[in-house]
């Protein structure tokens, strides 16, 4: 059986942060599902690439799935403020299934509670609000967390979500496949 891996995305989503990660897990067999949470099903990015989501976030059985994936960039204010989102982490968390959040996107897991007693890094944008992160870690990994600093560590970021689904030798297949 497949895993699963439901990415939230909003108008100003990193692209870097998003596409890399879903490129990877897709190459490796992980089923990614890229949810639309505005009104419609096309989605523009903070660098005006825009992505046709694979479904609207209403209606998605979120208990379907193995990790959360939150990417970062403008897109996290309105992340942040959406309900639907903290409860869907709050969901994720307590079924003690995997959480991953790259750039300022840790900042949603840091509102849920979540980081706390955590070992996690951030975007150096969010430093002020996440005092604990470690900015000399590209990717930390702490129990079900997951976290990356932002554009230039997406790719290993992506790897590591990979590995962390389907074993560290599918993750290294995909990386020499990429040539990484």
């Amino acid at each position: 059986m497949s895993k699963r891996v439901l990415c939230l995305i909003a108008d100003g989503f990193e692209e870097i942060e998003t596409i890399t990660p879903v490129d990877l897990l897709r190459r490796g067999g992980v089923e990614v599902i890229i949810t639309s949470l505005g009104e419609g099903i096309h989605v523009t990015g903070r660098s005006g690439i825009t992505l046709h989501a694979d479904a609207m976030f209403a209606g998605i059985d979120v208990s379907s799935f193995d990790l959360l994936f939150l990417p970062g960039g403008p897109q996290v204010v309105a992340l942040r403020a959406d309900v639907r989102v903290s409860s869907t982490v709050r969901i994720f968390a307590t079924a003690g299934k995997v959480i991953a959040a790259i750039c300022a996107a840790p900042l949603i897991l840091h509102d849920a509670g979540l980081l706390n007693g955590k070992a996690y890094t951030a975007h150096d944008s969010s430093y002020s609000e996440l005092l604990q992160a470690q900015p000399d870690k590209r990717v930390v990994l702490d129990g079900n967390l997951i976290t990356s600093r932002g554009a230039g560590t997406a790719l290993e970021f992506g790897l590591t979500l990979l590995e962390r689904l389907s074993g560290v030798d599918e993750s290294a297949r995909v990386a020499k496949t990429i040539m990484a």
